[in-house]
């Protein structure tokens, strides 16, 4: 979470750790600038990219400017979804030191559950006449969803776990995992459920209408489900303004998150029970209504990023959970691991490589995953604490 500062009466005390948090920020933006040189270089004198994507015959296809500005617009709303997911990891580790492997679950238990709410407005015609309003009242159920089975899940597989060792735990969740799985798989069957196709217009009679059967119709911009070409950096790309909508939404989510850290009294407690849960409890706080808070903040953010998920995949699963949430954890290692402004880089970062490295490397597509772990292993071999660094109090050091 944070890191605190012991400051003696000078206040001499504090100034070797603000300067080793110093040079810990220095060393993550010189890494972040190493990586994008590294990746710049690559595109500019390697891949051969061009205005164009030509393929003639016995030509090798060279890389196009407009396919890096798509995938890296694709890559930057999966990488959205992946940091709202991620928080939840670097949240729970952070106050208690152990890896939530059923968090992908709670991802799904929020598809599932906001896909019988949309349903439900579909069928009613709520959906149709109130689209947007129908949209947050989904994404309000799925967050209610997740958030009650991450509370179930902290109440009934770790909080009787919670003195036990480490690896007890991380056992536990794997099983949780699992048992969430086949407990949706039971109930709701194998056969994907499958969203409704939304259209959200905005804009409608900015540029002009057109008479169609008789009537006029000033159709605008489909945020949701359309495609449109549009000029970007004097290339024409397609892009679909859903992605724009998934980045902005995740962003607000992931900034009221850290203002709610940073700037509540129940954020401080957070942090203060992340530092040492004895001494949180000795000052005052409830350090077992401070861990479920930790969870259910997790879990709201996934419920959300699951409902935004759903809306542009739009099938459900039982098992949908489980490549986002590996993903997510990748993402959480990334960027470092309890360290929440490492979380949302490192599910952007990890989006953007997925996306854009395997065209760029000459990859087929289905490679991606393979893209994602190898930079999971490259990190870890040479930058194991993450690009911003873990964030653990002095006795998880």
């Amino acid at each position: 979470m944070q890191e605190t500062t012991d400051s003696g009466p000078s206040g001499s005390k504090s100034r070797p750790k603000r300067a080793l948090s110093f040079l810990r920020v220095q060393n993550a933006y010189a890494f972040i600038g190493l990586v994008l040189i590294v990746i710049f270089a690559w595109v500019f004198f390697v891949i051969e990219i061009e205005p164009q994507f030509y393929l003639q015959e016995g030509e090798r296809a060279r890389y196009a400017w407009d396919t890096f500005i798509s995938q890296f617009i694709i890559g930057l709303a999966q990488g959205s979804i992946y940091a709202l997911i991620a928080l939840g990891y670097t949240l729970v580790y952070g106050i208690l030191f152990m890896i939530n492997f059923a968090h992908g679950e709670v991802f799904m238990a929020g598809a599932y559950i906001g896909f019988f709410a949309i349903n439900a407005a579909e069928q009613s015609g709520f959906l149709e006449s109130q689209t947007a309003l129908a949209i947050l009242l989904t994404m309000g159920v799925a967050v209610m969803g997740s958030v009650i089975v991450a509370i179930l899940l902290e109440r009934i597989a770790y909080r009787p776990l919670r003195g036990a060792p480490r690896l007890v735990p991380l056992i536990t969740a794997i099983g949780a995992s699992i048992t969430l799985q086949q407990l949706f798989l039971r109930l709701f069957g194998s056969s994907p459920r499958t969203y409704p196709r939304i259209s959200l217009f905005v804009g409608q009679g900015m540029w002009g209408c057109e008479p169609v059967d008789g009537t006029t119709v000033c159709e605008g911009i489909d945020l949701i489900s359309k495609s449109y070409d549009v000029l970007i950096f004097n290339q024409e790309v397609r892009i679909r303004p859903f992605f724009f909508v998934i980045l902005f939404v995740s962003l607000l989510l992931m900034s009221a998150l850290w203002f709610f850290i940073q700037r509540t009294k129940t954020g401080k407690a957070m942090r203060a029970v992340a530092e040492d849960k004895d001494t949180a409890s000795l000052m005052g706080i409830n350090v077992d209504r401070t861990i479920v808070i930790t969870f259910m903040l997790g879990a709201a953010l996934a419920g959300a990023g699951a409902v935004l998920f759903a809306l542009y995949n739009r099938q459900v699963t039982p098992f949908m959970g489980f490549i986002p949430g590996i993903k997510a954890f990748t993402a959480a290692v990334l960027g470092g691991i309890g360290n929440v402004p490492g979380a949302m880089f490192g599910g952007l970062f990890l989006g953007v490589a997925e996306s854009v490295f395997p065209s760029a490397l000459g990859l087929p597509n289905q490679l991606k995953d393979v893209v994602a772990f190898g930079l999971l292993i490259v990190f870890m071999i040479f930058r194991p604490t993450g690009i911003f660094g873990e964030v653990l109090s002095e006795k998880k050091a």
